[in-house]
């Protein structure tokens, strides 16, 4: 993994890199995010969990596609 502060899915589920088809993502790689802020979105049985930044910084790296499924505590996003 890339150096920074990984971002690990806190459930079984799917993992969407925007709110919807189309729309731009929460969080590309070289944008900035502010603590708190969502990074993608994991459904579960038809609840979409926010997947928030626990720091600020820079996304260093996107580790899953959009629709891909990812397990518990599974490496999603690097912030730096």
């Amino acid at each position: 993994l890339p150096s920074g502060t990984t971002v690990r899915s806190p459930i079984v589920g799917t993992a969407y890199l925007a709110a919807e088809p189309g729309a731009p993502a929460f969080a590309a790689v070289g944008s900035t995010v502010k603590q708190g802020d969502t990074v993608l979105i994991v459904e579960a049985m038809k609840v979409m969990n926010a997947i928030t930044a626990p720091t600020s910084g820079t996304v260093k790296a996107v580790l899953v596609d959009n629709g891909q499924p990812v397990e518990y505590d599974q490496p999603l996003i690097v912030i730096e």
